[in-house]
């Protein structure tokens, strides 16, 4: 075998065939066996027979290079003097060459073993490491490569070579890295690489341990690990809990940075074992850091402590801490009476101070440690923790001269002041003896190391002394803890949001949260103060000019064929309308807008009462509306509009002012539009309010206008202007270009009503952020506010409002089921409790309604369908987010559907509901009903199926199946009675849950409730993963990729399947998880013994 190898590959390009020609006269090598050891002699035999190949194939180029060189000489007209015969060089060729240059880094040889995956990409990853040093060329990689395959590496490469053409010299690197990772490193291999580092903690492992297979497993995922910040946060989360949470604290920059950390940490440990005694083993710790008190002692405790006392009475009883019951006060575990919360000093029992200032206190000839650190805990540093929690009261109080924004929380371990506010009062601090580590609500660990001491707070003419920790808050001055509280014997009122004071001498007082919250209104902003509007003072007049110039739309009023002019009597007003409508008539003549008609047509007028309280001049023009052809432009869609700001973050909006007098009419239709008063009769020379093709003409006008625009940074819809962008320089220009258009077509704004550079606007009853977009609170605060109705019509409105946010609430139409069934004709008017439970639940429903995520254009949008008797429920999803949600109840017909049509019927209705969003996109749709999937595919189709068989193929679009449990939203939307606040009352269960499925709620910066978790299940990956170590099922999965396995398949996810089965492992993990999921589960139930295998 050597000399074949050789000889096949030393040729090269061009000397191939000489040299194989020269093997063939040479005597066979006799038989070697290949599992016989190799001995020195062997090697230098190896290299003797290299050294001929190389000179038998370079023997015909130095044969020409001498014959040159004599017949040069020979040509000569002076014979050169007589010299010295120099040695001829050898002149190898490039192939020789770049071996020669490659065999000089020495590289290691493979030797084709499938055993250990990970060293076969190890060797391929040197090579190409020596290739680039070399700087070897693409055509010659591949014939110095496999120079030092062995044993198995050359059998395989032989069937390889075959496979690729039989021509080394033609083959890619491409192509052959391709084919040995196919062989030596499979896509199923690294899938299982990936897994093992998402998975990776660091458990019983050192940190250098750790580390080192970090380091690893890390080269499997190159999406996960992208950037430095990804990795550094990869590397501290898979660190022991005690380790994790001080690295944290430490906010390390880098990987090295948070590898240093946790090394000095470790190495702390080991030099003092005693402190990481109590910590017990951190596999699986699913503790809090505050719960550990006894992780790193706050300082060296004398013989004479109390803690001490205790521990030595406690070892003469045969006792330990540990065997004790934990207390029911403070839940910590400790001898003797618990002092928590009575005041008094931990190591003298004496009131009025606590331990660390108590005056017995032992002179310490130790200096404090300055590792050591304390533990601590604060429930809310931002507004909306606050807001959403209970258990707090917030106000206004004076600290030094300041007003402090306070937090009062007694479920914080200490009082903080924020390090903001300590620098802009300059107030002065010292340094802690010992840093303290304090946990967030959103899991993050601050660290606190200076305080302030002898400062006073004032409260009800109360001068109560206060000692404040400094640390990095967000929205609060001032948190006054549990500390605090308890050493001023105050209690928190949750319910009269105040705190009582009950000191022990003296008189009570109390602090009214509501009653001190300052009320500072925003400076009104002007003209002058906005950047690039300010450039623009003629486009926000007080007042429009006067008649405008014709535009490009005029205002036309058809009439239906053969009408004929209609005319009513004026309305009879009060003095006070009639003295308002005529200084309203002055108004609009001195302006031009109206002039006196002798038209027929005449409308009546009348007055209706504005926001500010004002009268505003209306005309009746019902029936002049009733004959009128109705002009079918098309308004926009409000959610179409929304679509267009993917991305943005600043906006800027503007109201035209009155926006529908700056339009003429058409001047054979102004006396169409004739009013009848007291005072004379009146057409309009502008349009009007109250005519019916009105908003359309205008909408027309706005297009006209904003053309180039649209869906580019700019979204209309009549007369309100939005203009978007995702940058201010961005903003600044778009302020520019519509600015100039506004000029340049004389239209003009009202300024009060406009607002700009903002990061979060409302628009057309919605609030739209860089978040997404959500319910405007004004609307919401309108919905809960609403009366019981009583009457079919308070239902009707009611039902518009809440339904023209249907699209934030999950099962809409089955909660409000009872009430649209009391508008139906011919039901009695009977409010019953169904109806009371509808109406409240639809105004919870809006106050936790989430915010949508607006489509980004990439397409790959996720429907999750399901239907029940009740109704059609579907939920649309991008990249994870929901996009919305969309229900109806079923139509009589449809409650006799068979299951399998009326889950197709969920599928429809999702895309036709959405088809401005899945039309020309990539489409996977989950349901519930197992046999849609082959609805494709199916052979017998009733006429009901073949219709809609029919619309669905106009979409690319996979029909997948999806667990009923999986499936949980649009199970929800189409199924459920109990909503998703029914969850609360199975706590403990779902709280069992969530830790099992590694579920955390991550907090930011979105002030609404959490109405909607998207749960991806992973346990069918862990079973894929699992297949790989066992060796039954590796067997099989090598048959069936071979052609051999006669009831195994491979599956899409790459998983091994028995007759369309997963086949579960020998894994005694993955067995318990699987049954914990089908008999632990709240969700899910036994399925039966004949549907287990």
């Amino acid at each position: 075998m050597p000399p074949r190898r050789g000889a096949r590959r030393g040729g090269g390009r061009g000397g191939r065939g000489a040299s194989r020609g020269q093997l063939e006269a040479q005597p066979a090598a006799p038989a070697v066996d290949p599992n016989a050891p190799v001995t020195q002699a062997d090697l230098a035999a190896m290299e003797q027979r290299y050294q001929d190949m190389l000179q038998a194939t370079l023997a015909p180029f130095l044969a020409a290079q001498q014959n040159q060189a004599a017949l040069v000489q020979a040509q000569a007209v002076v014979p050169p003097a007589p010299e010295e015969a120099q040695p001829v060089p050898i002149q190898l060729s490039a192939e020789a060459k770049h071996l020669r240059d490659f065999r000089k880094y020495n590289p290691k040889t493979f030797d084709g073993s499938m055993d250990n995956p990970t060293k076969a990409q190890m060797w391929l990853t040197s090579i190409e490491t020596i290739f680039r040093y070399m700087k070897c060329p693409e055509d010659q990689k591949v014939q110095c490569e496999v120079f030092f395959l062995e044993d198995r590496g050359i059998a395989w490469w032989e069937t390889a070579e075959r496979m690729l053409g039989g021509d080394v010299s033609k083959i890619t690197w491409e192509q052959f890295k391709e084919n040995f990772y196919a062989k030596f490193f499979s896509a199923n291999v690294k899938h299982a690489k990936l897994q093992k580092f998402l998975n990776l903690e660091q458990g019983d492992m050192t940190v250098e341990q750790y580390d080192a297979e970090f380091d690893m497993l890390s080269r499997f995922a190159p999406d996960v690990v992208r950037d430095e910040t990804a990795r550094t946060e990869k590397f501290v989360r898979g660190l022991r809990l005690d380790l994790q949470g001080i690295v944290r604290a430490l906010r390390p920059a880098t990987h090295a940075d948070a590898l240093r950390i946790a090394l000095d940490l470790s190495l702390h440990e080991r030099a003092d074992p005693s402190k990481a005694a109590g910590r017990g083993s951190a596999v699986g710790q699913k503790r809090k850091v505050e719960t550990q008190p006894d992780v790193i002692p706050q300082r060296t405790l004398r013989s004479g402590g109390v803690f001490q006392r205790h521990r030595r009475e406690l070892t003469a009883a045969g006792r330990t801490l540990r065997e004790l019951p934990a207390c029911t006060t403070c839940g910590r575990v400790h001898g003797g009476r618990c002092l928590a919360g009575s005041g008094v000093c931990f190591r003298c029992r004496q009131p009025g101070h606590t331990a660390d200032m108590c005056p017995r206190k032992p002179f310490e000839t130790t200096p404090p440690q300055p590792s050591a650190f304390q533990q601590g805990r604060v429930f809310a540093t931002t507004r909306q923790e606050a807001e959403r929690a209970g258990t707090v009261v917030t106000g206004t109080l004076p600290i030094l001269g300041h007003y402090a924004f306070v937090l009062f929380d007694s479920r914080s371990s200490h009082s903080f002041i924020s390090s903001v506010f300590v620098q802009h009062v300059d107030l002065e601090v010292e340094p802690l003896g010992s840093v303290l580590s304090v946990s967030t609500p959103s899991g993050e660990v601050l660290l606190s190391k200076e305080k302030i001491k002898a400062y006073r707070v004032e409260i009800a003419n109360h001068m109560l002394d206060v000692t404040l920790l400094v640390l990095d808050m967000q929205d609060f001055d001032v948190i006054l803890g549990m500390d605090w509280l308890s050493a001023n014997h105050a209690n928190i009122d949750c319910f009269g949001k105040e705190v009582v004071f009950n000191p022990p001498s003296g008189a009570s007082f109390k602090f009214r949260g509501a009653g001190m919250v300052l009320d500072i209104k925003e400076p009104e902003v002007s003209l002058s103060s906005e950047p690039v509007v300010r450039e623009y003072p003629d486009v926000f007049p007080d007042e429009l000019p006067g008649l405008l110039p014709p535009r490009e739309v005029d205002f036309a009023i058809e009439l239906e064929p053969g009408t004929a002019p209609i005319s009513r009597a004026p309305y009879r007003m009060a003095p006070a309308e009639l003295k308002e409508l005529k200084v309203q008539l002055q108004e609009l003549l001195d302006k031009g807008f109206i002039r006196p008609s002798v038209s027929p047509w005449g409308a009546p007028v009348l007055f209706m009462k504005k926001k500010d309280g004002s009268m505003g001049l209306c005309i009746d023009y019902r029936e002049l509306n009733k004959v009128t052809v109705k002009n079918r432009y098309p308004l926009p869609r409000i959610d179409d509009l929304f679509d267009q700001l993917q991305g943005a973050t600043v906006f800027s909006k503007i109201d035209l002012r009155s926006d529908y007098h700056q339009l003429r009419i058409r001047d054979g239709d102004i006396p169409k539009t004739a009013f009848r008063s007291r005072y004379g009769h009146y057409e309009f020379v502008v349009m009007s309010f109250g005519l019916t093709n009105a908003p359309t003409v205008f909408m027309d006008l706005m297009n006209r206008v904003f053309k180039d625009f649209l869906d580019s940074f700019v979204i209309v819809l009549i007369d309100d202007i939005l203009i978007y962008s995702k940058t201010e320089a961005e903003h600044e220009e778009h302020l520019h270009q519509v600015l100039e258009t506004i000029r340049a077509n004389k239209l003009y704004a009202k300024f009060s009503k406009c607002e700009f550079w903002l990061r979060k606007v409302t628009f057309l009853g919605h609030v739209v952020s860089s978040e997404g977009v959500s319910v405007d609170p004004t609307k919401i605060e309108a919905v809960t506010n609403w009366p019981r109705p009583s009457t079919v019509s308070e239902i009707r409105s009611f039902l518009g409002l809440v339904g023209y946010y249907r699209r934030f609430v999950e099962d809409f139409s089955r909660i409000a089921s009872p009430l649209t069934q009391l508008t139906r004709k011919g039901t009695p008017f009977v409010w019953s409790p169904a109806c009371e439970s509808s109406f409240q639940e639809l105004k919870q429903k809006l106050v936790t309604a989430p915010v949508l995520t607006v489509p980004d254009g990439s397409g790959n949008f996720v429907i999750y369908s399901d239907a029940s008797k009740k109704g059609l429920g579907c939920v649309l999803m991008q990249q994870g987010k929901v996009v919305a949600y969309a229900s109806r109840q079923l139509k009589i017909h449809e409650q006799n559907y068979p299951t399998h049509d009326l889950e197709l019927a969920a599928v429809v209705f999702a895309l036709k509901i959405w088809r401005h969003y899945l039309y020309g996109e990539k489409i996977q749709i989950y349901t519930d009903h197992k046999s849609l999937k082959y609805f494709f595919t199916q052979k017998e189709l009733n006429m009901r199926q073949r219709r809609w068989l029919e619309l669905v193929k106009d979409y690319d679009c996979e029909i997948l199946y999806h667990p009923g449990k999986a499936n949980v939203v649009a199970d929800a939307l189409s199924r459920k009675v109990a909503h998703s606040a029914a969850l609360i009352t199975k706590q403990t269960p779902l709280l069992r849950d969530f830790e099992r499925a590694e579920i955390a709620v991550s907090v930011s910066e979105v002030t609404s409730q959490l109405a909607q978790l998207s749960v991806q299940p992973t346990l069918r990956q862990k079973i894929i993963a699992s297949q790989l170590n066992d060796p039954y099922l590796v067997e099989k999965r090598c048959m069936v990729e071979t052609g051999q396995g006669e009831d195994f398949s491979i599956s899409s996810d790459d998983g091994l399947m028995f007759e369309g089965r997963l086949c579960v492992p020998e894994d005694s993990a993955v067995k318990t998880e699987l049954l914990t999921e089908a008999h632990s589960s709240p969700f899910t139930m036994h399925p039966g013994s004949t549907k287990m295998y």
